[in-house]
């Protein structure tokens, strides 16, 4: 193939819709070389969304572009479902705000360019490469064909992205099953309507300030028909006759389209070099402007990140909290739109629901909560340990009165350089403050001042708006987190580029592999202190629980995830002393965990279990949101099978399979796509002891759940594995007793006991990117104990 052209670059933004043009200026805000390829030779005319909601707004002010957009008109009712809602929240820009798209797109264009982002339009993407240190991006451009190399891709180009296609990144979820159609009329007079429930559908007709009318209808039962196509403009006159006995075919149709109730989310937001974004990293039904809020929000959550990757500023595990960070608020926005969808199209049937959940949103909290998802001004990330309810959540709208200036400064204003801020409004603290924060004074800004109500002495705020410190204590492992290497540190241009799954290559995260205090440890296992430890993050920003993890195998593994980033469900049936030590033990060590009591085997149990998880995920990290599951919680018989009882072995099938079953069931509705599963059988089921028949068969029952969950979630991403340890110490005095261990040992092919940690480690390995490929499987974890 001959090109007319080689240009390189540091990043390559597929599209050139809103997405694409806010990443792009984020980019170059970041001091990032970006390229953005967009296939149409001109901006489009069509205004699809006009929505801005609160959370994009204050985006958008804190780059100083809400000026541009004019004077909208600003709307505080939004609806969930086509049920009213007062979307109105503390912060500086309540309610919802109505821009067409189009000007939105004009001003994110000349920002992005005036920055110097370089824009070419008519470039069709055909082919994506990835090779070790770069990407190749080939397109088909107006003077033919154009290849450009750079360090990482990332895919704005919609619902049917390419780059998503090209870089085989699964895109799950469900199709449609009914659509609208709309369209903007000019010349029709036709009475408002908003979300007017009809006995045949219902409609919506919104007339603008120009005379033009927004038309959207949906009948009752009508499934999306073979032709995917944008109807044309007599299927919606006939739609909207049906539907409302109007006639608006007199009319004249400036733009048609339809849309539909398609739910499908990119298993991996990111996948080594190449990233996605909006549209191309998720896909919903467009109602209430949730769409273009979400992924405008990717572009900003991405843009200072990526920035500080391909210049080698990163630190461990920053780029993959984009992931971690934007899939789950993704899924959580999805679940909200399909549940929407269902008050949206369902018929008659659906009433009853509908008046329950009206009847449930005049309570202020539930109003609340559902305006903080829709705006967006709810949503909060893992940002590591602390307390401080804003950890996590928008910077609050403050404005700050600098010694020396005439006016004050809100946080917006502080923000517009695409810089982090340091915010003091403890003068008394301000000189150690500032000195801390002076290796990344090149990303960060200190700014002292006072403020009415401050909500903490210091800030350390996010180019994205997000706290991620609060109080009075050291900012520097935040700044070191977030904000990477200091300057006089920095190794150099950022060509490394770490995993998907985080650094594992970075020479911080080296350990040794058979010292322990620096010494040989006598039995060859593998163990490394708290000094020695270091945190890969390659979990950082996913959620964990880890069943029966006060002690043993159960332990060790949460104190793995915990140690790489994950916040950990410590679940417990009655030793709260030892759940308790577990969770100071991750807090120490700097990580997050929580502790969860719950019997399992009872009546109710996985019910209690999820009381307890979603409760504690909520309060940490402001969603219901589960990454990984565990399954370890196990009892063993220990009877002659002569002697074993019906209800002892009820009681052994009850927490060894009927509890990992159904805990399963119920992680599975708050546990997004590629999620990881993992649940611990037992070398019994491949070498025979008559006193554990019940347990051996209910370990094996346990592995059947592993192979036949692991078909069915296949289309998900979500991997389901079993892991069957052989003789491991777990407390148990006989490990006490050397002679006994000795024997113990000679059936091993490697000539020891096990340690909690080596199973802890095979399960860390399968709920990680790396052991994506791998589902389904039986995986020996007793030290060759099963060899014969």
């Amino acid at each position: 193939m001959t090109t007319t052209g080689r240009t390189d670059t540091q990043v390559v933004v597929v599209g050139a819709g809103p997405v694409g043009l806010l990443l792009a200026g984020e980019l170059r805000l970041g001091g990032a070389e970006v390229v953005v390829l967009e296939r149409l030779p001109e901006p489009t005319t069509e205004s699809r969304a006009s929505t801005l909601h609160a959370r994009t707004m204050d985006v958008l002010d804190s780059r100083g572009l809400v000026a541009a957009l004019g004077n909208p008109p600003n709307e505080p009712r939004g609806h969930f479902g086509g049920i009213p809602l007062d979307l109105t929240l503390p912060g500086a820009h309540p309610g919802q705000w109505k821009v067409p798209q189009t000007t939105t797109e004009r001003v994110l264009r000349d920002w992005a360019v005036g920055l110097g982002a370089d824009l070419r339009r008519g470039h069709a993407v055909r082919g994506l490469s990835v090779g070790a240190d770069h990407v190749e991006v080939t397109a088909d451009g107006p003077r033919g064909p154009v290849r450009l190399r750079a360090l990482c891709v990332v895919g704005c180009d919609g619902q049917d992205s390419t780059v998503r296609e090209l870089a085989g990144i699964p895109f799950p979820g469900t199709g449609a099953v009914r659509e609208l159609v709309r369209a903007d009329v000019a010349g029709i007079d036709i009475p408002d309507r908003r979300f007017q429930r009809l006995e045949k559908g219902f409609a919506v007709a919104a007339r603008r300030g120009d005379g033009v009318t927004r038309v959207m209808a949906h009948e009752f039962g009508r499934a999306p028909g073979p032709d995917r196509g944008e109807p044309t403009f007599a299927e919606v006159v006939d739609t909207w006759r049906r539907v409302t006995g109007e006639d608006i075919g007199h009319g004249e149709p400036l733009w048609l389209n339809r849309f539909d109730d398609t739910n499908r989310q990119a298993a991996r937001y990111r996948d080594g070099r190449v990233l996605l974004a909006g549209d191309a990293a998720h896909r919903q039904l467009p109602v209430g402007g949730q769409a273009l809020n979400l992924g405008l929000q990717d572009a900003v959550n991405l843009g200072w990140k990526l920035a500080a990757q391909v210049r080698g500023l990163a630190g461990p595990g920053l780029l993959d909290s984009y992931h971690a960070e934007r899939h789950a608020v993704g899924a959580r926005t999805l679940a909200d739109i399909a549940a929407q969808a269902l008050l949206l199209f369902g018929g008659p049937e659906v009433e009853p629901v509908r008046d329950v959940v009206a009847e449930l949103m005049a309570y202020p909290g539930t109003r609340e909560h559902l305006a903080g998802a829709i705006s967006g001004l709810g949503t909060r990330y893992d940002v590591g340990p602390g307390e401080h309810p804003l950890l996590g959540a928008p910077v609050p709208p403050l404005r700050l009165a600098v010694a020396g200036q005439s006016s004050e400064r809100t946080v917006a204003e502080l923000l517009r350089g695409g810089r982090g801020l340091l915010l003091v409004t403890d003068t008394g603290a301000a000189e150690r403050l500032r000195a801390a924060a002076d290796p990344w004074a090149d990303r960060v800004t200190t700014a002292v001042g006072s403020t009415r109500d401050a909500p903490a002495p210091a800030l350390l705020v996010r180019p994205d708006g997000h706290v991620v410190w609060a109080g009075e204590g050291d900012p520097v492992p935040a700044l070191d987190r977030w904000f990477g290497v200091p300057t006089a540190r920095r190794g150099g241009p950022g060509t490394e580029w770490p995993g998907t799954t985080g650094p594992s290559t970075h020479p911080s995260t080296t350990h040794p592999s058979t010292t322990r205090n620096g010494r040989a440890t006598p039995d060859g296992a593998r163990h490394t202190d708290d000094r020695e430890r270091q945190t890969m993050g390659r979990f950082t920003g996913k959620t964990a629980l880890v069943t029966g993890s006060s002690r043993g195998m159960g332990r060790a593994t949460a104190l793995r995830l915990a140690r790489e980033g994950a916040l950990v469900a410590v679940h417990y049936t009655s030793d709260d002393v030892a759940a308790k030590d577990t969770v100071e033990t991750v807090e120490r060590e700097g990580g997050r965990a929580f502790a969860v009591r719950a019997e399992l085997g009872v009546p109710g149990d996985v019910h209690e279990l999820f009381l307890g998880v979603e409760r504690g995920l909520k309060e940490r990290t402001g969603a219901a949101v589960l990454d990984i599951l565990v399954n370890n919680a196990g009892t063993m018989g220990g009877v002659e099978p002569e002697a074993t009882t019906p209800d002892q072995f009820d009681r052994i099938f009850a927490v060894n399979a009927k509890a990992p079953f159904f805990t399963i069931q119920r992680a599975l509705r708050i546990m997004p796509d590629g999620g990881r599963i993992v649940n611990i059988s037992s070398g019994l089921t491949r070498v025979a002891n008559p006193q554990e028949i019940a347990y051996a068969m209910s370990k094996g029952a346990v592995e059947q759940l592993a192979r036949h969950f692991a078909k069915h979630l296949g289309p998900r991403g979500i991997t389901v594995n079993s892991v069957a340890p052989g003789i491991t110490r777990n407390g148990n005095p006989v490990f006490d007793m050397p002679q006994v261990v000795e024997q113990m040992a000679r059936l091993s092919a490697l000539g020891r006991v096990g340690e909690p940690e080596d199973v802890a480690d095979v399960v860390a390995f399968l709920v990680s990117e790396e052991a994506r490929w791998i589902t389904g499987a039986f995986v020996d974890a007793s030290g060759g104990s099963l060899l014969g």
